[in-house]
């Protein structure tokens, strides 16, 4: 998830188990800055844009690596600072519950996190809550602020840490009950309009778990059903999508294509734009502007060959009209996103040739 959640989330983690004996202030700012640590998997190098996109979330948010390193961090705490020096399996636990708890909640978004590496290296990513979630976030933001302006530990800040973190656990509980719900619901639409997805994965929209996007996936084309908590009987617009597995066919050897296709767990399609193999993660941005989207191969001559993998993503993650459309879903209401009308299934495609 974003910085400031998983900061405001080490905070209070750190609070909770270290503010009566370190004060709370110094506690949530030591959890904070732990809270933030395994992120810094952002500067390391990496060979093209396709790794960093993969590899990011790799082995620093694993519980394994936490588990290790959880002794050697906690150990410098508790020679540094002298009211630490006879707590030294808390301050472990601190630290490791700090690491982790960023991980767990980073595999609560669709990016996922690889946090059983290496016994198990698959991203994990439920995609439960969207990266920024107020609702989440905001009662955590608020203990932390209220640590940090505390001289003194007090029952009333204990009772409000307790409380602020029970809620956002719980709040993130409930979102992937809430993702159960809304993909039973989508299988059943799916059904009664005739139409068998192989796989069917429910996302939080932006900011929210009350509106939701389903895909339905097919070898050769995916289906977008929106879903609002509170709609009502009305039937849904279901908007269907090619995936072009004629063009991915073209790259299906490369390095590049075999990574994305790992990573985003078939959540794919494939384009020619211009002289270019675009591969788009369905799951991340809105059709079409696509979050993460990388060309991976070029046309040279009469064939297409691969490429140094390059960024493809567009610069606007919004089409016109798509704040006032989720505006209306969001509320329940049935509303048509125009711009996914113009990405319809080109048979003419399917005599493409690499």
């Amino acid at each position: 998830m974003d910085s400031l959640t998983q900061f405001v989330l080490g905070a209070t983690v750190s609070t909770l188990c270290l503010g009566k004996t370190l004060g709370p202030r110094k506690a949530a700012l030591i959890g904070g800055a732990l809270g933030t640590l395994p992120d810094l998997d952002v500067f390391i190098p990496f060979d093209d844009p396709v790794d960093s996109f993969v590899f990011h979330r790799g082995w620093t948010h694993s519980v394994l690596v936490h588990t290790l390193a959880a002794p050697i961090i906690g150990e410098i705490f508790v020679r540094s600072i002298r009211s630490l020096r006879d707590q030294r399996p808390l301050v472990w636990l601190t630290v490791f519950l700090c690491l982790v708890t960023h991980a767990i909640i980073d595999a609560m978004t669709v990016y996922g996190t690889r946090i059983f590496w290496p016994l198990f290296p698959d991203p994990v990513g439920v995609g439960s809550v969207f990266i920024i979630d107020p609702i989440y976030t905001l009662p955590l933001l608020g203990v932390t602020l209220w640590a940090l302006l505390s001289g003194r530990w007090s029952s009333r800040l204990n009772t409000g840490v307790v409380a602020a973190f029970a809620f956002s656990s719980l709040y993130m509980g409930l979102s992937a009950v809430t993702q159960r719900h809304i993909e039973a619901r989508a299988q059943e639409i799916f059904a009664r309009q005739g139409i068998a997805p192989d796989r069917i994965f429910a996302i939080a929209s932006p900011f929210n778990t009350v509106l939701w996007r389903v895909i339905g996936l097919e070898e050769d084309r995916y289906h977008n059903l929106y879903l609002s908590l509170l709609d009502g009987a009305d039937a849904r617009q279901i908007y269907t999508h090619p995936r072009h597995p004629e063009i991915a066919a073209c790259v299906a050897g490369t390095d590049a294509f075999q990574k994305l296709e790992w990573f985003s767990r078939g959540y794919y399609r494939a384009d020619r734009v211009g002289e270019e193999i675009i591969i788009s993660d369905l799951r991340m941005g809105l059709t079409p502007a696509y979050a993460f989207q990388f060309a991976i191969a070029e046309r040279q001559g009469a064939t297409m060959q691969p490429m140094t993998p390059e960024s493809a993503a567009a610069g606007a993650r919004s089409q016109d009209g798509d704040f006032a459309w989720l505006g209306e879903r969001f509320m329940g209401r049935p509303a048509q996103r125009d711009s996914e009308l113009v990405d319809m299934p080109d048979e003419n495609l399917k005599s493409f040739s690499c």
